[in-house]
């Protein structure tokens, strides 16, 4: 696939202040596993979907992108007052990469100068927008390709990625996620303790947990 990005170094804070941080949340799927899709899932009276949006577009992300593909009306209608742009990926059923292709293709229409993008997940009910304002602050500091957040023996999302990254990204297949470039870059990757992200929802046991706090 020809590149649709060119590379270059990542910029550093001492280099550019300026830096235009896309946000992309990934909120397709269909929840198979919990068996009730995970984005309309109450937590402290806010839907998930509605909880991570709000997360993302009250960070230094901006603009912010949602990409819906299961529940495509009811995630929608949870999130038509916020400042984000809506992308549904016809495709979602075909894995993550997918919603990551369709998500980033979105942002780089809106911002095309984007200089690096937050991948955040719905299912991380814990996240707050201080935490996707930290990985910002640490690019914005280390200028690392990589900034990912470390929970327990995990390195993954949320997580920041340079435009230099954004070509990998969009060559991602099937149900690969974010996650494989964290690991094939995993020396230019700047991590940041992120206790938050350690609790997602995938299986009822764990909507039960976060319905019981």
């Amino acid at each position: 696939m020809a590149a649709i990005y060119a590379t270059a170094k990542a910029p550093s804070m001492t280099e550019n202040s300026d830096l235009k941080i896309g946000g992309l949340l990934l909120a397709a799927g269909s929840s198979s596993r919990l068996g009730q899709p995970k984005q309309l899932l109450l937590f402290e009276g806010k839907t998930l979907i509605r909880r991570a949006a709000e997360t993302l577009v009250n960070s230094g992300c901006e603009p912010v992108v949602v990409v819906l593909g299961a529940e495509v009306e009811r995630s929608a209608a949870e999130i038509t007052d916020l400042n984000v742009n809506v992308q549904i990926n016809k495709d979602w059923g075909s894995g993550m990469s997918s919603s990551i292709n369709s998500g980033l293709r979105s942002l780089l229409r809106t911002e095309p100068g984007l200089d690096a993008v937050v991948i955040a997940l719905c299912d991380q009910p814990n996240i707050r927008s201080a935490d996707i304002d930290q990985l910002i602050r640490v690019f914005n500091s280390t200028g690392r390709l990589i900034v990912a957040s470390q929970y327990g023996d995990a390195t993954g999302v949320p997580a920041l990625f340079c435009k230099e990254i954004f070509n990998e990204l969009l060559e991602l297949t099937g149900d690969k996620g974010a996650r494989k470039i964290i690991q094939d870059h995993i020396m230019d990757v700047e991590t940041v303790e992120m206790d938050n992200a350690a609790f997602d929802i995938d299986t009822v046991d764990d909507a039960e947990r976060l319905i019981s706090g």
